[in-house]
């Protein structure tokens, strides 16, 4: 099983961004030394406790400063940008990456992200799809561009001067694109079977009950059967707190105006006032001696399934010292008796 990061960021809200972002390149620095395989960040505009506010910006500025991990977007909202803007900056991000790099989608979760750009009680799922394709078709076609939908159009044809380069968009590194992940919430998810079907692998978010976990791997396998491929654990990706963390913003952001208090119910008439961190810290982190987290780390890949990536979230660093050393022990300790119990 390989190990990687994912970053929200989360931080109290009150501390300074300038602070928090260097904490967060540290994160991704020591992640790099240590040996961790994958680090994604995510994004959100208006979040003060989630305050990177552009992932690819972010891996911009931890770009030439890392060697061999395999850098992220977990993920780009798609919605709240413009298919060419997107385009542009992933493919800028592979080539300064040279191919470290995958890249993660969504149709974006936070509903006052939805609402600043414009989006808010509309089908984002539609806009999401069509957002994705523009950029694919981007990457795959040739100026001068006439791609027209419904919430996007993108064209240079009246502006093209193919001998100076002008009206042409830059193409990614990895061809013919980055590999594409999407991050699965919803239990039971029909998006992971879609997204199989086109060849794009799943990442399970971390505050998910473990039962919904596992809901998402039939879903994998059913989309890949769909186009003839036999699916395999390593595509999957599955995040797990492995660390003592706070889930009362999660709590308020999901269950209050999101909507989604079914992601932390197991019976959905459960009032949503059961939902409280108190409840759910000892549902959805691990914790404890290094022996201690490899046994709960067995038993949740037991129940959910062959996940092959795991990815250990960062969290603030209350304590920069405590939080160094689990993340160096989940590398140098539980992951080694993780692997050779795996293959025993």
């Amino acid at each position: 099983m390989r190990l990687g990061t994912f970053m929200m960021p989360l931080h109290p809200p009150t501390r300074e961004p300038w602070r928090t972002y260097a904490e967060d390149r540290e994160a991704i620095l020591l992640a790099d030394k240590l040996g961790y395989r994958e680090a994604l960040v995510g994004e959100h505009v208006t979040d003060l406790a989630e305050n990177v506010t552009s992932c690819c910006m972010f891996l911009a500025s931890v770009a030439h400063d890392t060697k061999q991990i395999v850098l992220g977007t977990g993920t780009v909202n798609m919605p709240n940008s413009h298919p060419a803007a997107i385009a542009a900056q992933v493919a800028m991000l592979d080539q300064l990456l040279k191919g470290r790099f995958i890249f993660g989608i969504s149709p974006g979760g936070l509903m006052s992200d939805a609402e600043a750009f414009g989006n808010y009680k509309k089908d984002r799922n539609a806009i999401f799809l069509e957002s994705i394709n523009m950029v694919l078709d981007i990457w795959k076609g040739d100026a001068p561009y006439n791609l027209q939908g419904q919430y996007f159009h993108v064209t240079t044809q009246n502006t093209q001067i193919p001998e100076i380069g002008q009206g042409a968009i830059i193409k990614p590194y990895q061809k013919p694109h980055p590999p594409i992940v999407v991050t699965a919430v919803a239990p039971h998810s029909k998006g992971v079977t879609e997204a199989a079907k086109r060849g794009w692998t799943p990442i399970s978010a971390n505050f998910l009950l473990p039962e919904w976990v596992k809901s998402h791997w039939p879903r994998y396998v059913e989309g890949c059967e769909a186009v003839g491929k036999k699916a395999d654990g390593k595509d999957w990706r599955v995040a797990k707190s492995i660390f003592v963390a706070d889930f009362k913003q999660h709590i308020r952001k999901l269950v209050g105006l999101g909507g989604r208090g079914n992601l932390f119910k197991l019976e959905q008439n459960e009032p949503d006032s059961s939902i409280t961190a108190d409840t759910m810290t000892p549902r959805l982190v691990i914790a404890g001696s290094v022996n201690s987290v490899v046994e709960q780390l067995l038993a949740f890949r037991e129940k959910v399934g062959p996940f092959g990536t795991l990815y250990y979230p960062c969290h603030d660093w209350v304590d920069p010292q405590l939080a160094k050393r689990s993340m160096a022990l989940m590398v140098e300790q539980v992951m080694p008796k993780v692997n050779a119990a795996l293959k025993e």
